[in-house]
């Protein structure tokens, strides 16, 4: 009777057993064939909004420097976000435009085309700028009825920037809004086409056909005009013992207007009475012109409710003013740390406002700079290093004169700007094949002072292996068919200057060079995924492009940049959310003619 009851027992478990065994592969089954909301793969959050923000000539040993008397934004980006300590443009060619270009696009000048502010086109035989359209049907057009000249667009950029990518592979979703003093500022950061693109230019807020006009800046034009900070005074934000250098920078080369010394007012020429020329110089140079922007950055925001749609939006703001005063009065000034001291006030409202409008940790933000700046001459020979001013026009008339035993056409050269040497059409071909006369033009270069050295544009092409950082600097800058056809280095601390013969310059410093004075600039990571601490690995700004793009799940055309995974939070660390598809309009890839 035992041995009934424990067979019974056995089969009543074996049964028990394969009834659990056949729900479980039922329900395996069923999970594979009929997926819930519950059980579907998750993936990554993205970043609500994308804030880049360039300040024009901002040095990166600035940082250093002025960051204990910060109280803001600049601040903030330090203590809350990633700050890279080592981070340097690699190439020589440090300008305005393919500094934002750089950036915008995560690839060197070699890559994206944007080789200087302007330079000599050898078809038109003339200069152009780096935004210059040629395209009749463009126009620039103007805010509060301002009527602009010229047509400006990305169209010379060879490949697009991240928010363009960005727009076109979220199908559309992405609104970008961008803001500087310069065109060449605001386009470069845009790409080819935006929902908003606009510069300062004449007194006026202007942008072109491609981008098109929008109703809020139109009212903040009439509402808050730059004319309306006529009669204002720049003074000291700080006690004068909290100033590093004296009253007046030496050799500095102030606006129309003013002179040396604080306060700076803003009232144009003296006895004028109303806003001319000389004023609205004064205002870019100014604070007053920083708060413009973020005020305009602030009203995107709220107009177009930035960071609230279905996508990721894009706001970019470059700060020029930095790089008017850094000019004028040179990096050890007065006037260059107090308008830091400003900026980092207006860099504070503006990300209280992100924090209010689109919720703190939402939003990722960028903030670097398109180029250093070398200090004064004038200033620099008091430390007794070699500094002085390479002029080009002396260079130009050494070079003609080299080549006059050797019947080149004349004039031998078309232009020089900047490093570039451009010949005129047929010479430097001839030059090429004739090695002695070749080789008295290398002379005749070298032996104007502050020279460094002199390179040819066949050994710049396809960026040669080499172990001279001036050498592989002037390859990353070479583009075929923009570049000159020589290049000059100068020797450190010389400052490049085109200003012609028996005048005075009218500016106190420049850049433009591969050296760390000019390289050198903040890379500064902060909000959505960033893990906050400072990096001591060197980096380039080209690498922020690729880490927007890693937040945002895209990827880049051509990049020369790298993703900055050090200053990632890993998966864990990020939220994981479902993610909708965005809804939008039918997709529009980005205009990527060079």
């Amino acid at each position: 009777m035992a041995r009934r009851t424990n067979s019974v027992g056995h089969r009543t478990i074996s049964a028990l057993f394969l009834s659990a065994l056949i729900f479980t592969l039922s329900s395996l089954t069923g999970a594979q064939t009929r997926p819930s909301a519950a059980t579907s793969p998750r993936v990554p959050a993205k970043p609500k909004l994308v804030v880049l923000l360039v300040v024009d000539q901002m040095r990166g040993d600035y940082l250093d420097k002025f960051l204990g008397q910060w109280t803001g934004g600049l601040k903030r980006l330090v203590e809350e976000g990633a700050w890279f300590r080592d981070a340097a443009f690699p190439y020589a060619a440090t300008e305005t435009c393919v500094g934002h270009a750089t950036i915008s696009t995560g690839a060197f000048p070699a890559t994206h085309g944007m080789v200087a502010n302007a330079w000599w086109d050898r078809k038109e035989q003339k200069m152009v700028t780096c935004t210059a359209d040629p395209d009749p049907s463009v126009k620039n057009t103007g805010y509060a009825g301002a009527t602009p000249k010229g047509a400006d667009t990305a169209w010379r950029m060879a490949v697009p920037s991240f928010a363009e990518e960005l727009k076109f592979q979220t199908s559309g979703a992405t609104r970008i809004v961008t803001f500087s003093l310069k065109a060449r500022a605001a386009i470069t950061m845009a790409g080819h086409k935006a929902d908003a693109a606009t510069w300062f230019d004449g007194g006026a807020w202007v942008t072109s056909s491609p981008y098109g006009t929008l109703p809020f800046i139109e009212e903040q034009a009439k509402s808050h005009p730059a004319k309306a900070d006529f009669g204002k005074t720049w003074s000291l934000s700080l006690p004068e013992s909290a100033y590093w250098y004296g009253e007046k920078a030496l050799g500095a080369v102030p606006p129309d207007g003013w002179d040396l010394t604080f306060p700076h007012p803003l009232r144009g020429k003296t006895g004028v009475g109303e806003p001319d020329g000389a004023f609205y110089e004064q205002w870019a140079s100014s604070p007053y012109a920083d708060t413009a922007l973020t005020e305009l950055a602030e009203k995107a925001v709220d107009a177009l409710n930035l960071g609230k749609a279905a996508g990721t939006d894009f706001l970019a703001v470059s700060y020029s003013s930095v790089d008017y005063v850094g000019h004028e009065f040179g990096p050890r000034s007065r006037e260059i740390q107090d308008i830091l001291v400003r900026l980092d006030k207006d860099l504070g409202n503006l990300f209280a406002h992100l924090d209010e409008k689109i919720g703190r940790g939402n939003y990722v933000v960028a903030l670097s700079a398109d180029h250093g700046v070398v200090p004064i001459p004038e200033d620099m020979q008091k430390t007794g290093a070699d500094a002085g001013v390479l002029h080009l026009p002396e260079l130009q008339e050494r070079i003609e004169k080299a080549v006059e035993p050797f019947n080149y056409a004349k004039p031998a050269v078309a232009r020089i700007s900047g490093s570039d040497i451009y010949f005129a059409p047929g010479v430097y071909d001839k030059l090429q094949q004739d090695h002695a006369a070749l080789q008295v033009v290398l002379d005749a270069a070298l032996a104007q002072p502050g020279v460094a050295a002199v390179y040819r544009a066949e050994e710049l092409r396809d960026r040669p292996a080499t172990q001279s950082p001036a050498h592989r600097a002037m390859a990353f800058s070479y583009f075929p068919g923009r570049s000159g056809d020589l290049f000059i280095l100068p020797k450190p601390y010389w400052l490049l200057d085109g200003t012609p013969t028996g005048k005075q310059r009218s500016y106190g410093t420049g850049h433009g060079v591969p050296y760390n004075y000019d390289q050198h600039v903040p890379v500064l990571l902060m909000g959505f995924g960033i893990q906050p601490g400072q990096y001591f690995q060197p980096i380039t700004p080209a690498d922020i492009a690729p880490t927007f793009a890693a937040l945002c799940g895209i990827t880049l055309s051509s990049r020369d940049g790298h993703v900055l995974a050090e200053a990632l939070k890993k998966p864990a660390e990020a939220p994981l959310t479902q993610q909708a598809r965005p809804k939008s309009a039918l997709p529009s890839g980005p205009n990527t003619n060079p």
